[in-house]
């Protein structure tokens, strides 16, 4: 149980880290201050910040769940996700760089024009809603276990209305240099963190726990896939084709079109730093990724891979929290716990910067024209933070019901959008023939086809492909259908909006080359 030290822990942890996040910050005197750091931000830092940001709360108890009910097997997905973010330092930040954009969506904006900037600007402000919203409620769960031990009666919608009026407060002081150096401190917290959760776990797990492991199918890193069809194999989440392609085209779009990655990108100094942030940032979550893995094999050990009902909690997610109440001795407990609400802290203080960055840069500055001067942008600017941070409370409140582990679930919420996203993106740089109509017409086409494939395409080992939209439980059991996996959607949708704009550009001639 929690002690007042652990209590006490916490708070000291959470003013003094929102505290340096502030001074860190410097004084913010334009919007180029407050939203890229002024164009100075070390890439280490920038590196950090990205894989905290990507990661967090979801990567804390999300992971070790995957682990605790599943295999490793989701490691493998790391693999594409450096094959990708290599892919976005070649081909998308160079030519970020060379138009000084200040946002993801001003490249499709010079590209193609306003509507298409807009467009792609508001997609994302959606997209990041209920991603973050995610993020925002996953960061609730440990909270919550706490109160429920500590005999307290508190729901989830009150400890995510705590946590994001707080975060909005300082991010609306510190911008994105409070938002990275925080990154920093929590990057540092959660990896020692992990690493004294192994060490006392392989001081309780029973002999011979690896063998029984092994027994179990939980080492399992490599899949291949099942082999009874194309249609069963390509429902698996995690086989090695899937977790590969998908991780590789998921992470150009997440980390080449996603604003909120590519904000810190271009907080650096250089298209150089940029890419060894963005490179680094793949190794680095290679390595925590395996290390929360980890965590949750250690923690199946450890309970004897009951179910999460039978250890009396709601949902699997809850587990990692559990131990470290119950596991962990005074005052680790509590850093931990600190560390874990800290990280969620700073993941959503990116999202409120960011999308106070895009509403700015490529909405309101598209509507209204540029503000007067840099102190009207920059209080405009925070209050648009604001307001992100009260709509995001909102948001968050909508997932509570959910069964899945929330890492998944924020995964698989930005598929919805990520291949529209990202077919833009590559039709702006590959198909040079390509206008401003098309590239509407096939990102429109793309959002609403994967709304359609995700919610209504499902596969009956007995039965074959079906279509039955938004299907009820009952029915999903009676038929045994199982849905595409999420890796693929964001392969299946790059390619139908590449496909569709490549063919409404046949309509157009071929612009001849300038000299």
């Amino acid at each position: 149980m929690l002690t007042t030290l652990d209590y006490l822990i916490i708070a000291v942890y959470l003013v003094g880290v929102a505290v340096f996040g502030i001074v860190a910050s410097g004084r913010q005197q334009s919007t180029t201050d407050y939203f890229l750091g002024s164009r100075d931000m070390p890439w280490w830092a920038v590196c950090l910040s990205v894989v905290a940001t990507e990661t967090s709360t979801l990567t804390v108890i999300g992971i070790p769940a995957v682990a605790y009910g599943g295999s490793l097997t989701f490691l493998q997905i790391t693999f594409g996700y450096l094959l990708g973010r290599i892919v976005v330092s070649i081909y998308f930040l160079p030519r970020y760089y060379s138009g000084k954009l200040a946002t993801a969506y001003a490249f499709l904006g010079d590209r193609y024009g306003d509507n298409m900037q807009a467009t792609a600007s508001a997609t994302f402000l959606l997209t990041r809603l209920l991603a973050d919203g995610v993020r925002l409620f996953a960061t609730a769960i440990p909270l919550w276990v706490i109160a429920d031990m500590a005999g307290l009666t508190v729901g989830y919608f009150e400890i995510i209305l705590v946590i994001g009026v707080a975060t909005a407060i300082y991010t609306f002081i510190g911008g994105i240099k409070a938002v990275v150096w925080m990154d920093v401190v929590q990057m540092i917290l959660y990896i020692v963190g992990a690493v004294l959760a192994i060490a006392f776990l392989l001081g309780d797990v029973p002999a011979g726990w690896w063998a029984e492991a092994v027994d179990a199918g939980k080492t399992q890193l490599l899949d291949w896939g099942p082999t009874e069809s194309f249609g069963t194999w390509v429902t698996e989440d995690y086989a090695l084709v899937t977790a590969v392609l998908g991780g590789t085209i998921f992470s150009m779009a997440s980390h080449g079109t996603d604003q909120l990655m590519v904000q810190r990108l271009l907080a650096c100094r250089d298209t150089k730093d940029s890419q060894k942030a963005i490179i680094g940032s793949a190794i680095i979550v290679m390595l925590q990724f395996a290390l929360f893995l980890a965590v949750g094999l250690l923690l199946w050990a450890h309970y004897g891979g009951v179910s999460a009902e039978a250890l009396g909690l709601q949902r699997g997610d809850e587990i990692f929290p559990l131990y470290i109440i119950e596991g962990l001795p005074t005052g680790l407990s509590g850093l931990i716990l600190a560390g874990i609400i800290a990280a969620a802290m700073s993941s959503l203080s990116s999202s409120m910067n960011a999308l106070a960055s895009s509403s700015m840069d490529d909405l309101y500055e598209l509507f209204f024209g540029k503000p007067s001067s840099e102190a009207r942008g920059l209080r405009i600017s925070r209050l648009l933070t604001l307001f992100w941070g009260a709509v995001f409370i909102g948001f968050a409140s909508l997932f509570q019901d959910s069964d899945n582990p929330v890492v998944e679930l924020g995964l698989e919420i930005a598929s919805f959008t990520y291949g529209g996203l990202l077919g833009a993106f590559l039709l702006g740089l590959l198909v040079s023939r390509t206008k401003q109509i098309d590239a509407l017409i096939a990102f429109v086409i793309t959002i609403v086809t994967m709304v359609v494939v995700i919610f209504g395409v499902w596969f009956s080992p007995t039965e074959g492909w079906m279509f039955v939209f938004y299907p009820s439980d009952a029915y999903i059991a009676e038929h045994g259908l199982r849905s595409i996996g999420w890796p693929w959607y964001t392969v299946i949708g790059t390619a139908l909006n590449l496909a569709i704009g490549w063919l409404l550009s046949l309509r157009h001639r071929r612009p001849v080359p300038t000299s």
